[in-house]
């Protein structure tokens, strides 16, 4: 998307007015517009079905660490 006149540039329309009297409203009013329509057509839009895990992926998953190698948090040293 081109980049648009900051408020008081020159109108990219080519006026020779200030950007804020005179595209500024119609340009906001578009891009409120578009912005509508696609938050309309991603609401609209089928969500993909969620793939279930299979039991072969579910036995490869990380097992977590020995309770035996853990170390308490109270029996943890503390700097002083």
């Amino acid at each position: 998307m081109p980049e648009l006149p900051g408020r008081n540039d020159p109108c990219h329309c080519g006026s020779g007015s200030k950007y804020k009297k005179c595209c500024l409203e119609k340009d906001d009013a578009a891009r409120v517009t578009a912005a509508a329509t696609a938050a309309a057509a991603a609401a609209a839009a089928p969500t993909p079905p969620v793939e279930q895990k299979t039991a072969r992926a579910q036995q490869s998953a990380p097992k977590p660490q020995e309770a035996s190698r853990r170390i308490p948090a109270g029996a943890r040293r503390r700097s002083v």
